[in-house]
């Protein structure tokens, strides 16, 4: 049996702990034989290969009256760069207990557990889900709403430097005031409200607007800004941090896409280049036990 699971881009701006979509990188699971104790096959630095690598973690929370495997883990999701990395391992473990124990979760049952384990469902949701998804959790009650993103190209410019989440949350305000908190919402609601109407030209202006995160969150990017300027001069929707960063996410027409990339690579700076689209799909488990 294959679980496959996307990566995501959350927030998209103003959509704080609550925004993402689902991309075209993929976390995959291969289960393989019964062993007497986990085994995660992979060929990751620093990453356990037994059941306290997150991914068993995640499935002995749903249950831990689970038989062990050999499981062989691969990724083209990286580390640590805002592209849900550690979200896409604790749904594929989730999906990983729901086969194996054979308990017949729904896609909301697992946006539940998910979101108890990561805190929020900004990217564990558009992972269980695809596309673009907008959610809440509050007062441990989780909602979830799915729509198509409108059509555009992303493409990612993913740093060689890990950005972890709680570096970034550091550099965040404690509160804000009333004031700013109104104009904050009304960013985001104009956000979401183009978005879901394919309106890319509107919802730019507005992901770009965001006063919740990314103004105190670009300082930690060096490369930000120089490729909000280059995306401009081409003609892109937006430019925005993907997740906690450091990954800088561009939302192009296709149109724009090859000239954009150029210009990023004749910039010459030190990361990889990735044109992604939106998963439609969300988990994916392809055979049987």
């Amino acid at each position: 049996m294959i679980i496959r699971v996307p990566a995501t881009s959350a927030n998209i701006g103003p959509g704080f702990d609550s925004v993402g979509v689902a991309l075209s990188s993929y976390l995959t699971i291969e289960i393989l034989e019964k062993r007497e104790s986990w085994f995660v096959e992979h060929s990751l630095d620093f990453v356990p290969d037994d059941e306290s690598n997150l991914l068993i973690k995640s499935a002995l929370k749903v249950t831990n009256q689970l038989q062990p495997y050999h499981i062989r883990m691969t990724s083209d999701i990286p580390l640590a760069r805002g592209l849900g990395s550690s979200s896409s391992v604790i749904v594929a473990g989730i999906e990983l207990a729901n086969q194996i124990a054979s308990l017949g979760l729904t896609p909301h049952q697992k946006l539940e557990i998910a979101t108890k384990i990561e805190g929020h469902p900004d990217n564990v949701a558009p992972a269980i889900f695809g596309n673009l998804v907008i959610s809440s959790y509050v007062q441990k009650n989780v909602e979830a709403v799915v729509a198509p993103f409108p059509d555009c190209a992303f493409l990612a410019f993913i740093p060689t430097y890990q950005l972890r989440t709680s570096d970034s949350r550091n550099v965040l305000p404690t509160q804000f005031s009333y004031k700013n908190s109104v104009a904050a919402s009304s960013v985001a609601n104009v956000a979401i409200a183009s978005l879901l109407t394919g309106d890319l030209v509107t919802a730019g202006r507005a992901i770009e607007g965001d006063l919740f995160h990314e103004q105190f969150r670009q300082k930690l990017v060096k490369e930000f800004h120089t490729i909000k300027q280059i995306s401009r001069e081409n003609g892109a929707y937006a430019t925005y941090l993907s997740g906690a960063g450091p990954t800088v996410m561009t939302l192009l027409p296709w149109n724009s896409l090859e000239k954009m990339k150029h210009a990023l690579e004749e910039e010459g700076l030190e990361g990889e280049i990735r044109q992604l689209t939106v998963d439609t799909t969300g988990i994916l488990v392809q055979g049987s036990l």
